[in-house]
């Protein structure tokens, strides 16, 4: 069981809410009083134990923890594609987000928090070259980790072709490419390719995609950075599918 530490009662607070199952201890300190905060830990069965140096340490001094830090399960936090497929609805209205990549959690914690503001169904992580999920990931989503379905996947490529045989149309996002993304009518079961900071999506990743679109920006700026593309992507998405969701 791999553990990741959370922190600052906002985040915690919404694990809580919706994802108690994961928490597996809270760390409190001396200092913090807070009588609703621990009769919900409490009410949800989660042990509570006193935040030491240790733990501190672990976290890293500028953690801003508001002096509640809590244990999860990563386990217990990211679903196996298998469990994640059987369970998955698909429809003309539904979109996945596929990381390639992507190896600053700070990139992925801000794009897991554009996929729940903008109803993506599911996030699909792959276990290579790719930031796992940390405590700065779920910090930086503002908790929404705890609410947008974390998939583990093996291969990229063999997962993109075991959703497009479910009917989905997979799209790459693509500063050279030709299509600007608000010439796309978004009316198929959607994954969104994400690829990584420096080098973009891999080739043969490339090649897979039905569509490769990019995001049309002022000629005096350089292109957007991924978690920007994803939200202005996943906007432009979910203004087409918004009243469907």
């Amino acid at each position: 069981m791999e553990k990741i530490y959370i922190y600052g009662k906002h985040v915690i607070t919404e694990a809580l809410r919706s994802a108690p199952k994961a928490i597996k201890t809270v760390f409190l300190a001396p200092h913090v009083d807070d009588r609703g905060l621990k009769e919900t830990i409490r009410g949800a069965g989660i042990r509570i134990e006193e935040l030491s140096p240790k733990i501190l340490r672990f976290i890293g001094t500028t953690a801003l923890h508001q002096g509640v830090v809590a244990l999860i399960a990563a386990d217990d936090l990211v679903m196996s594609y298998n469990d994640f497929v059987k369970t998955l609805s698909v429809t003309d209205h539904l979109s996945l987000v596929l990381l390639d990549e992507i190896q600053d959690p700070q990139n992925v914690g801000a794009i897991i928090r554009s996929a729940a503001a903008f109803g993506v169904s599911g996030i699909l992580i792959p276990p290579h070259n790719q930031s796992p999920i940390t405590g700065t990931v779920v910090k930086v989503s503002s908790g929404m980790a705890f609410r947008v379905p974390l998939v583990g996947i093996g291969n990229v490529n063999e997962t993109i072709r075991d959703l497009k045989k479910r009917g989905f149309w997979v799209y790459g996002l693509d500063g050279d490419a030709e299509k600007s993304i608000h010439d796309e009518k978004f009316d198929a079961p959607s994954v969104f390719v994400l690829g990584n900071e420096a080098n973009g999506i891999r080739q043969k990743t490339k090649e897979l995609c039905d569509v490769l679109l990019r995001i049309p920006t002022n000629k005096n700026c350089e292109s957007l950075n991924v978690s920007a593309s994803a939200a202005v992507a996943l906007y432009v998405w979910s203004s087409q599918n918004q009243n469907k969701l």
